[in-house]
């Protein structure tokens, strides 16, 4: 692989090939949800499960984060609201446990909660920032495509410290999530470049490495937690840094 070196015209070569511009999704690519998610989770879960040991609270967020995104995608869909897929995934969580959250005044203050704690453990991962001054440096620009709303997206960035990410798309932009190529071209109409030479990074290898692929896009796969990568033929990294290596 050619080892990535800023140009003054915005190019720049990477392992990829020559890109003009960068789209990323957000969470688990550019900030820590994870992270966020699963300490706000505890925070406002402990009392319920007392005693819980390490292991436990590993498994209360992994079920949370990774078992039950089925109710996300309901609320994608139209089914559900934000909140209610939130409550949703607590109380399977909870259940996995034998902990019932009742409905009404209980249920309301978990949601509330979580809600007002999650964002404030939102960060930036180390290999983020170093990315963007090698992009601003090369003249490459450079934005963000996500399965949530613009607004909501939009307060996380600036809350992780991201507030040069200025090219936003969300699902309320155009209508439409990912992988459907509406979605990501918008993307590429806001950085002013064309689908075959703008990469799209994300750690989702359907909806980011083969739904941007699909769409035209430089896909890569971000597998930052090793995810075998059984059938999947495509770019894969493990780290932003690869991406100039």
């Amino acid at each position: 692989m050619n080892a990535s070196s800023p140009a003054a015209d915005g190019v720049l070569a990477t392992r990829f090939g020559t890109i003009r511009g960068v789209l990323f999704d957000i969470d688990d690519t550019l900030v820590d949800l994870e992270y966020s998610m699963t300490t706000a989770l505890r925070e406002v879960s402990e009392h319920l499960l007392p005693g819980l040991d390490q292991a436990g609270w590993a498994r209360f967020g992994r079920i949370f984060t990774h078992e039950t995104t089925h109710y996300y995608d309901r609320y994608l869909a139209g089914e559900l609201t934000f909140n209610d897929q939130r409550l949703l995934r607590g109380r399977a969580a909870l259940g996995h446990f034998g902990v019932e959250l009742a409905d009404g005044e209980e249920a309301h203050q978990w949601v509330s909660a979580y809600a007002r704690l999650q964002p404030g453990y939102v960060r930036a991962f180390d290999d983020v920032e170093p990315l963007l001054d090698l992009l601003d440096q090369a003249g490459i620009p450079y934005g963000a495509v996500s399965n949530n709303v613009h607004d909501y997206q939009r307060a996380k960035l600036d809350g992780a410290g991201l507030e040069r990410i200025t090219r936003l798309v969300g699902t309320d932009t155009v209508g439409v999530a990912k992988p459907q190529p509406a979605i990501y071209l918008e993307g590429v109409r806001l950085l002013g470049t064309e689908p075959g030479d703008t990469l799209f990074v994300g750690d989702n290898r359907l909806l980011d490495a083969e739904g941007a692929t699909a769409a035209g896009l430089l896909g890569v796969w971000l597998n930052r937690v090793g995810e075998p990568p059984q059938g999947f033929d495509g770019d894969m990294i493990s780290s932003l840094e690869q991406i100039r290596s």
